[in-house]
């Protein structure tokens, strides 16, 4: 992982989250995004020719680790902490970081996973919900950018994501999605 990809970790772990109505969106491209309730792999997909992952970080973190809110919305367990870079076109368009509880690992060996989109097998699946979304600024030393999180539900056993939307992401693009 290099010092850029740390950095934005680091301002991603930092975001004051807000609830979606609450949350004043620099334009309607944005909140489309940020609000976007199916698959992010499968949205930026349709914004490029070649959509891929890059696997960061794929390992157990000690419940002690985890910031008070993460264990309100999952709780209080070992997690696999999975960290990837999505690129569009070889363009890192977002940083993810999933909080996989333990006890959502019986049925699926998420560090199996690799370089394949959560996405692509979490909303395969047809017991899949999103609650808990909540958005956000990450502040920079280079500028604020726009994040979001929630907690996916696949066969009834919860997941936190979140996202830190990098400067080149479709997000800020001024065209409509």
């Amino acid at each position: 992982m290099n010092q850029t990809t740390a950095f934005y970790l680091a301002a991603l772990r930092q975001v004051s989250w807000q609830q979606p109505e609450q949350f004043t969106y620099p334009d309607e491209n944005a909140k489309t995004w940020l609000l976007e309730l199916g698959s992010l792999s499968h949205l930026m997909a349709a914004h490029c020719e070649h959509f891929s992952v890059k696997l960061l970080h794929n390992q157990f973190t000690a419940a002690a680790e985890l910031h008070a809110d993460e264990v309100q919305l999952l709780s209080e367990e070992q997690c696999l902490l999975r960290q990837v870079v999505l690129q569009g076109d070889a363009v890192p368009w977002a940083l993810g970081s999933t909080l996989i509880p333990l006890s959502s690992m019986q049925q699926r060996d998420w560090q199996q996973q690799g370089d394949t989109p959560l996405g692509e097998t979490i909303f395969s699946c047809e017991t899949v919900k999103r609650d808990a979304l909540q958005v956000g600024w990450a502040e920079t030393s280079r500028g604020k950018l726009l994040a979001r999180r929630s907690r996916l539900w696949m066969q009834h056993k919860p997941m936190l994501v979140a996202e830190l939307f990098l400067p080149d992401s479709p997000i800020y693009s001024k065209e409509r999605v």
